[in-house]
């Protein structure tokens, strides 16, 4: 039986389950792409896939609309996977387990995915319908956007006419993105050498934080778990001989990670216990309004082989220790909106190296390049190297926008107020595809989504309603 039968609109709630059922975290979007492909088979539609998975789905305009400008309607396929300590699921090989708590859509133990599946449901519900009024829509599902929105910069745009753009991956109701930052992933890799040492073995467990998105959440100072972890090492490091066998944290640069580890020897375990119980008191303090849950764990281990030499740790731990995280710089032409950002969303370490990834943001260009410079200078001092994927431009502001215009009509219309119409400090495909589409006219909507990229992610049901409602108005209005 579905969970969500009983909701309305059926229809959107229908293959949003539906969607939810397929693993489709990113990099693993090949079963959900061809699920859209048969969907677009099925019904006779046009579509057209590519290598990558990303797929285009074209319905032509209903009668009376043949005239109309096509609008382009666009979300992504992935979606970022994260499941509470103890969670058995397997998120590679199995769906979701739905569940609805009061105005809420949630997923038991993991994150829900309705970052972008949302936008997915949407859009199929628009393309199966036979009693809804549209121009030519051209749907627009992309990959791996939540690891830097590498669908859409392969994207081929050819089969596109329209120069409208609905995308469907905000998640504040009422909210109209019309510019956003650009960003880029870094990785600094630092060498590392290994030998025998004497001591005792432990691991160090930094945990309980609230994480969130390392962009639209990241002005709210909650505690990065590799950041505290750097901390960690340097207040043992402080007060005894230490040397590093591994540290590790995060899965997803664009989350803020709310866990991390380390394994150690110590020369001294009672020095080392000490300094991390005075840090633990310290960091609760600290962060007892954003990570109320925090904790720092010291327990005995038996991790087998060698680890880094002295000269490896202190590079590791000074690098740890050194690395930005966080707000960087506010606009000053927007209050209160992030300028630049980064985040050190995953950390990990191999037999000769340790990897640093971050997802770099910035709304000016230049700024992001010197937060690249930055990384750079740091870690090539320590004798380790840089390197960056995912480059994509910032979504720049346009001063005339028709559909803009239009939407703000209908929402005054239907909801009795304005909007607010913002720049988001957060990767949006926009961007990346307004460079391909000469003169794409692009906003941003969703519905309420909450603590996206955690486990306790829930959908807003009523929201989705009044979402919905509102974008049939806005394409019936489209001509």
């Amino acid at each position: 039986m579905e969970v969500l039968s009983p909701l309305q609109p059926r229809a959107v709630f229908h293959y949003f389950e539906e969607l939810c059922a397929i693993p489709h975290g990113s990099g693993n979007t090949k079963a959900v792409s061809d699920w859209c492909a048969a969907f677009a088979k099925a019904r006779g539609l046009e579509y057209h896939q590519d290598a990558l998975n990303n797929i285009i789905i074209i319905k032509e305009a209903a009668p009376g609309y043949e005239g109309a400008e096509p609008v382009i309607l666009q979300g992504h396929l992935d979606m970022v996977c994260e499941k509470e300590p103890g969670c058995p699921k397997d998120l590679e090989r199995e769906g979701l387990d739905l569940e609805v708590d009061g105005d809420f859509v949630t997923a038991r133990g993991t994150t829900l995915g309705g970052d972008d599946g949302i936008a997915v449901a949407m859009a199929l519900a628009l393309l199966d319908a036979q009693d809804i009024h549209h121009p030519r829509l051209e749907v627009v599902l992309t990959v791996d956007e939540e690891v830097g929105m590498l669908g859409a910069a392969a994207l081929d745009a050819s089969p596109l006419r329209g120069r409208t753009l609905i995308n469907l991956d905000s998640e504040e109701e009422g909210v109209f993105t019309v510019s956003c930052a650009g960003g880029n992933r870094t990785e600094c890799v630092l060498p590392v050498k290994r030998e025998p040492f004497a001591g005792t073995r432990m691991t160090i467990s930094m945990g309980g934080l609230t994480g969130g998105h390392s962009g639209t959440e990241i002005h709210r100072g909650r505690a990065n778990a590799n950041v505290l972890l750097g901390r960690c090492l340097r207040a043992v490091s402080a007060r005894t001989e230490l040397r590093l066998g591994e540290a590790a944290g995060g899965s997803k640069d664009n989350a803020i990670p709310t866990e991390s580890r380390a394994q150690i020897v110590v020369s001294d375990e009672a020095a080392a216990r000490a300094a991390l119980r005075e840090l633990e008191a310290n960091l609760r303090r600290e962060y007892r309004t954003t990570d109320p849950e925090l904790f720092l764990r010291a327990e005995p281990s038996q991790w087998e082989g060698s680890p880094m030499d002295r000269a490896s740790t202190e590079r590791a731990v000074c690098l740890l220790t050194c690395l930005p995280n966080g707000v960087q710089a506010m606009s000053g032409d927007i209050p209160g909106l992030v300028q630049t950002s980064l985040n050190l969303g995953i950390l990990t370490t191999g037999a000769e190296e340790l990897r640093a990834c971050f997802s770099v943001r910035s709304s000016l260009g230049s700024q992001k390049e010197a937060l690249k410079d930055r990384l750079t200078c740091l870690t090539q001092a320590l004798g380790g190297r840089t390197q960056y994927s995912g480059d994509y431009p910032a979504w720049e502001y346009r001063e005339e926008s028709p559909l803009r215009d239009r939407m703000v009509q209908v929402f005054r219309e239907q909801y009795g107020h304005e909007p607010k119409v913002e720049a988001i400090h957060a990767g949006v495909e926009c961007g990346l595809l307004a460079g391909k589409i000469p003169g794409l006219d692009c906003v941003s909507i969703g519905p309420d989504l909450l603590e996206i990229h955690t486990p306790r992610e829930r959908m807003s049901i009523s929201s989705v309603q009044r979402v919905w409602a509102f974008l049939l108005e806005v394409l019936k209005r489209s001509k």
